[in-house]
């Protein structure tokens, strides 16, 4: 049976010096071990948040150059005021007017379906069910964030198309309606599980003082768990919006590639995500202007997001701030 070094017993001052400087240069190694540990740690964080950077600047470069390139050969009031975008055509115009407006109204079916719904289903798990259904209800749920929206594309064209068909004989095959409302399912998982993480930080001392002012079950849920989350939910309602806009493959199968200005969901249009997978296709010559058109339709698709994302990044912050 061996005794480790610093707990041989001392006798004479000579051993106790040498017991006290080997602990000295034990203690020592270590610190210099942790440190150095904590600085790969810190080098590897800070490399991972500077890959971030440089890969958003390299995307802002990007849209910028061909964006310019764009804009000196297209007049930027024609392409904020022009009500037509026919850049393929013999006959070009380059209005972003129908693009944007076939982006905004698909996002905005998507969240009359999934703003409600989301926000029910967040009270329910939040409010109603008990911890055990939740942790079951929720992660069934969130399962229709993972389904690739190549398949919600195919199921809004072949079954929701002709199941509304029935109802509304006008609809066109290719359309904004299903197109929106099958989006709608999509981010519903994201407005639900933020929702319900914001009711869940409502302290529970809130819930409590109105049950003893006799506040009934759903008294407490709309007139204290919703306004004193509401910070929350309209975060995770603009992240939504935001996921929306941005989508590309449901409105590029569902709802068609037709350019128009209309405000009519049960016809066919053309948003700007799947504009621009209509002419990265590979048909268009590289550096023609019809190719500069995706990078202008790009950057004006890029502030969208980025407005929508800095307005919930400020939404969350003022949530956390509250309830810290």
């Amino acid at each position: 049976m061996t005794t480790e070094p610093f707990l041989a017993p001392v006798t004479t001052p000579a051993e106790r010096r040498e017991w006290i400087l080997r602990l000295l240069t034990g203690t020592q190694r270590v610190d210099r071990i942790r440190r150095l540990r904590e600085s790969i740690i810190l080098s590897l964080l800070f490399l991972s948040a500077l890959i971030s950077v440089a890969t958003t600047i390299g995307i802002i470069y990007t849209l910028s150059i061909e964006t310019f390139h764009f804009f000196q050969r297209v007049s930027l009031i024609d392409f904020l005021t022009d009500t037509q975008w026919t850049p393929l055509f013999t006959e070009k115009h380059f209005g972003i007017w129908p693009l944007l407006t076939a982006t905004l109204l698909v996002s905005a079916i998507a969240m009359l379906v999934a703003l409600p719904l989301g926000l029910l289903a967040a009270i329910g798990l939040s409010e109603y069910a008990s911890p055990r259904l939740a942790s079951i209800v929720k992660p069934i749920l969130e399962i229709l964030a993972g389904v690739p929206t190549v398949v919600y594309g195919y199921f809004a064209l072949l079954f929701v198309t002709p199941l509304l068909k029935r109802f509304i004989p006008q609809l066109e095959v290719f359309n904004a309606l299903s197109a929106g409302l099958v989006m709608g399912i999509m981010i519903l998982p994201l407005v639900a599980s933020l929702s319900e993480d914001a009711m869940r930080a409502v302290p529970q001392s809130l819930r409590e003082g109105a049950y003893a002012l006799g506040a009934t079950k759903l008294e407490v849920v709309w007139r204290v768990v919703v306004p004193s989350s509401l910070s929350g939910i309209v975060a995770a309602s603009i992240l939504a919006i935001s996921r929306a806009i941005g989508e590309t493959m449901i409105v590029a199968i569902a709802m068609g590639q037709v350019p128009r200005l209309t405000l009519n969901p049960l016809v066919a249009m053309e948003t700007m995500t799947a504009y621009i997978v209509q002419v990265s296709l590979g048909d268009t010559p590289h550096g023609s202007l019809e190719y500069q058109t995706i990078f202008a339709v790009g950057t004006a698709l890029f502030l969208i997001t980025m407005v929508l994302n800095l307005l919930s990044y400020r939404f969350l912050q003022r949530f956390r701030e509250v309830y810290e």
